[in-house]
């Protein structure tokens, strides 16, 4: 019964394709798919966020306000356990790092996303969250929504452009869905994604956006995610106020960043996934215990401060439950440890993004400073200079948004859009704006891109570097080049040329040993005469290649190797230095343009 039901399906399913392809141009094609993506990406927002909601309900609904609870001890880890388990022998993958994934798919995997991304983020993400997991959702998302626009762009059988642009569709509608932000959606696929913004990109990239966010409207209302009445506009007496805030950003987001990518080479150096799971979830357990704060994503802490909420009401359930005083000082230990709270959850085995620690963190590290800032000073609501903290708690979001992701203008529209709080768009940019110069003194790629930017896989907004990151070094390889081994004579040689058709011979040792190359030119003064063909083995014409290339080298490396040396073929060789074949200049070049074709292609 189960096959028959997959059966109908399957045909159901080819023949909505079919109908689509038939009579109508690629761009109407991308432009229905673009909605059906959105439609997939709202849906799955909602599906994901509600189960999320439903298992805290049932989990800590019965917890005192006025004292800690010791289930935070247990929960989390539960939690861990179970994602892990789920992972391990159900999906038997790697789905951490969803926006890394989403990257490298854009500049290694000619935009492809394995399909079980469509459900697996969205359940293992549900489970460590729901129990306490101190990650965000919205990575999950966005990587089910890229997996939605990858997976229908391959039944398609789209161009690699095409593709990219639909995984950037898929990406946009998470975002727009989670937030109801369209234009943040747009604007993290430009800044994050670094998709190219053209007039047949921008498109499809804001039908999937719309339609996903009509989606949640039609599931959740009109209203913004987050309650915020604006009692004090902005004036300009509070520029310094927002400059310096946009300073502590950019710091904040240095520390965060470089102490996840720290504690994360812990998890990394440790032998199997029970040590991480053990490690994970002692360190998360003992972070939600002591600072209750960081259980889930922590969006109930920021409607608590950016309304106004009690000392009593922030501190709650906390071993610091009390007053002011209280308050600040816990808030400003969350500061410190969340990014152990967030690191401890992925490493251990959890499901889970940065985005919302980001905003989570931004929101606090503005409620404080604004707290600090006007007890200094001595200022009282009204006077010149005053700052209000919830709005400094919204400055702060797009702040840590900006250092984190590299992203001011997702920052900036992301909390606009969130909060209908667009008349407070100048100290967003003042604040967004410092903070990503500060981080990008130190810091020249975001969380998410720096993996791949170490090892030359980024694809970037420069077309010529983009364009050497998405060629494959694999397939430019020429392997049909006849080797040659060091003690063979002139006589063998010639044996060896009459069969090829090329005129150079890379000589290796019985063990494949790349020792150097031979070129016909080197050989045709002797090569005819026969009565030396006894005198001279391959020893006498071997030479070192102009340059040695290594599999491992990027494109950019192997570009730079031929206009140094001006060689038109050069060997590459493995980790171990045995041949592997040679790259021509011709190959490389005419492969570049061919792809560069592509990826302009409107």
């Amino acid at each position: 019964m189960l096959w028959g039901f997959r059966r109908r399906q399957l045909l159901l399913s080819n023949a909505i394709t079919e109908w689509l392809k038939g009579g109508h141009t690629q761009q109407q094609i991308v432009l229905m798919i673009s909605v059906m993506v959105g439609v997939c990406t709202g849906l799955t927002a909602f599906v994901l966020k509600w189960i999320i909601k439903h298992i805290q309900l049932l989990l800590t609904s019965s917890f005192q306000k006025s004292e800690a609870n010791w289930e935070y001890l247990v929960y989390p880890a539960i939690g861990i356990l179970i994602t892990m388990l789920f992972v391990k022998y159900i999906v038997r993958g790697d789905i951490s790092h969803g926006v890394t994934k989403i990257l490298y798919a854009m500049s290694r995997g000619r935009s492809r996303i394995k399909s079980h991304n469509r459900w697996s983020s969205v359940i293992a993400s549900a489970i460590t969250i729901g129990f306490g997991g101190s990650v965000g959702a919205e990575a999950p998302i966005v990587l089910t929504g890229s997996a939605w626009g990858s997976e229908m762009g391959k039944r398609f059988h789209l161009p690699p452009n095409i593709m990219m642009l639909l995984v950037g569709c898929g990406a946009a509608g998470a975002i727009a869905g989670v937030f109801k932000a369209p234009i943040a959606g747009v604007m993290f696929v430009i800044e994050v994604l670094m998709l190219e913004l053209n007039m047949a990109s921008l498109l499809p990239l804001l039908t999937t956006s719309i339609t996903s966010v009509c989606v949640s409207y039609a599931l959740y209302g009109t209203s913004p995610q987050f309650d915020f009445n604006l009692t004090k506009e902005f004036s300009i007496d509070i520029i310094p106020a927002c400059i310096l805030l946009g300073i502590i950003c950019g710091l904040i987001s240095l520390y965060f960043t470089r102490t996840t990518n720290w504690f994360e080479g812990i998890f990394g150096k440790l032998p199997n996934r029970f040590y991480k799971f053990l490690l994970g979830a002692s360190v998360l357990s003992t972070m939600i215990f002591f600072f209750p704060a960081m259980y889930g994503e922590g969006y109930d802490v920021i409607n608590q401060l950016i309304n106004n909420a009690s000392a009593e009401e922030i501190t709650s359930h906390s071993l610091f439950y009390g007053g002011e005083t209280n308050m600040l000082l816990y808030l400003t230990l969350v500061v410190i440890f969340k990014v152990f709270a967030t690191t401890a959850t992925n490493g251990g085995g959890g499901c889970g993004g940065t985005f919302a620690p980001s905003l989570f963190l931004g929101c606090i590290a503005g409620f404080v400073f604004a707290h600090v800032w006007d007890m200094a000073l001595g200022l009282e609501y009204g006077t010149s200079g005053y700052v209000s903290a919830k709005n400094c708690g919204l400055y702060g979001m797009a702040g840590l948004m900006s250092g984190v992701m590299h992203a001011p203008m997702t920052g900036i529209f992301l909390i606009a859009e969130l909060t209908g709080g667009y008349k407070l768009f100048v100290p967003l940019m003042i604040v967004s704006v410092v903070s990503f110069l500060v981080i990008n003194m130190f810091e020249p790629h975001s969380i998410y891109a720096m993996r791949l930017a170490r090892r030359g896989e980024l694809l970037t907004h420069d077309k010529d570097k983009a364009i050497l990151t998405i060629l494959n070094l694999e397939a430019l390889i020429e392997r049909d080049y006849k080797t040659l081994n060091p003690n063979m004579e002139l006589s063998q040689i010639t044996g060896v040329i009459a069969k090829s058709h090329r005129n150079i011979f890379p000589v290796v040792d019985s063990t494949g040993f790349f020792l150097g190359v031979v070129s016909l030119d080197s050989l045709r003064i002797v090569m005819f005469r026969t009565e030396l063909y006894h005198n001279y083995t391959v020893r006498s014409f071997m030479k070192e290649p102009p340059a040695l290339l290594n599999i491992n080298d990027t494109l950019e490396i192997v570009t730079k190797k031929f206009e140094d040396t001006n060689a038109w073929n050069l060997p590459i060789v493995d980790n171990d230095n045995k041949y592997v074949g040679f790259i021509s200049r011709a190959g490389l070049f005419n492969s570049y343009r061919r792809t560069l074709k592509d990826f302009s292609k409107e």
